[in-house]
Order: C-alpha cells, then sequence, then structure tokens
C-alpha cells in the first residue's frame, strides 16, 4: 500500500482507484459483494456506475444510521472535534486486543475462529505508518454517513438484486441496518445468521449456498 505520506487516505479515492481499475480492464458488467469498509467504497461505484451492476451482496457492510452502535461515540466525536487528543484517543482501535475482539464477539463458540486471522491482520496492522492511515480512514468515515442518502437514491432509484447476509451480534454494525434496507429495496433478501462481524468465520457454508443461490439470479 502506499505510503501514508503519499497517497490521501479517503474512501472517495480508495472508490477512485476501484474504478480506475474497472476502466482499465473495460470491465462492462459486475456483480459486488461489500463487507464492513467495502461497503461505502462498493456503494460509491455503484452509484457511479448504475448501468454495471447486475447484484450486490452485503455482509455486514452498513448503509443506514441505524445500523451504527454506540461502538461509534467515540469515532463520531472525533468526526465533531478533530483534535489531536480525539484522534490518539482511537489509536487502540488498531490493538491486537481490539482485532481479536472483532473477530470473536457475538460468537457462540471461539474455537469456529482460526487463529491465522485476527494474526494475519494483526500483522498488516502493525506495518510501519499503518496506525496513522487507520486514523485517516476512521475521520473519513463520516462521509461515508453523509453519502447515505445518495446511496439510498442509488437503492430506490434502479432497485439492484441485492442479498443482506448478516452477522445479528455484529458489535459496531446492527441488524437494524440490515433491516432498513427493506425501506428502500424491498425486494431484497435478507438473512441472519447468530453470530458477529465475521460471519463467513462461524457460517461460511450457509452463506456460500446463500451466494451461489442468488448469483444464478443474475444477468450474465
Amino acid at each position: 500500500a502506499p505510503d501514508h505520506h503519499a497517497f490521501d487516505y479517503t474512501f472517495e479515492n480508495l472508490a477512485n482507484t476501484i474504478q480506475a481499475f474497472i476502466d482499465q480492464l473495460n470491465i462492462k458488467r459486475f456483480a459486488i459483494y461489500v463487507f464492513d469498509y467495502g461497503a461505502p467504497v462498493g456503494f460509491r461505484l455503484a452509484s457511479n456506475n448504475p448501468e454495471k451492476i447486475t447484484g450486490i451482496i452485503s455482509q455486514n457492510g452498513n448503509a443506514y444510521r441505524d445500523g451504527l452502535s454506540d461502538a461509534w461515540d467515540p469515532i463520531q466525536r472525533y468526526w465533531r472535534d478533530g483534535t489531536p487528543e480525539n484522534r490518539a484517543s482511537l489509536k487502540d482501535f488498531v490493538s491486537k486486543e481490539a482485532t481479536w475482539f472483532q473477530y470473536h464477539e457475538g460468537v457462540s463458540d471461539p474455537a469456529l475462529i482460526a487463529p491465522e486471522t485476527y494474526t494475519l491482520d494483526q500483522k498488516f496492522l502493525d506495518r510501519e505508518g499503518n496506525v496513522e492511515i487507520q486514523l485517516d480512514l476512521v475521520k473519513d468515515y463520516k462521509t461515508n454517513v453523509e453519502s447515505y442518502e445518495k446511496f439510498h437514491e442509488y437503492f430506490r432509484k434502479y432497485q439492484p438484486k441485492t442479498l443482506l447476509v448478516w452477522g445479528n451480534k455484529d458489535p459496531y454494525f446492527l441488524p437494524a441496518g440490515a433491516a432498513a434496507y427493506k425501506k428502500d429495496l424491498p425486494n431484497a433478501k435478507l438473512v441472519f445468521y447468530d453470530t458477529g462481524h465475521f460471519a463467513l468465520e462461524t457460517n461460511v457454508t450457509e452463506i456460500a449456498e446463500e451466494i451461489l443461490e442468488f448469483m444464478a439470479t443474475l444477468p450474465a
């Protein structure tokens, strides 16, 4: 990944990077699978390329204020008041304890979580300069919330086929955020799983079956 000083880490720039990739390969039609930070990137792409989107799969990928849990309170405080102190208070979000928590919270059987998942994630999070990159993205996440209405307008106007697969004990993105999609996408299929944020770690077989069934309904 580019150095913190060589690239402006915003969600708009992440979307622009993927847009350049799509354009370079001249991809005409595609479905998107979005999760966590990937959701606002994917929905930016979908909003800007509505004619190319054949379908959307969102796995704990939020697009509604209803879905933001209380865990976002310190982040939203930083959005309101971007002091060095408020920024520094968020450094624990990329600690090994926080990464372990993200994988295990809401999971009924911790033995289902392979240790290499959070261990490898932490190895990359611990790269030199990456804490500042992550804090820049945390700060810029505000622009995603501000873009929610644009995403909703896209949903309402184009009614893309949508599958929602959601761990209902996600500590960050609440089930209410998943249910909120139905306001704009009444034909979306919503399936909850009794698990946490990284739903694939515990329910990969069931989710894969839903995805295969969904993909079979999309145009080629």
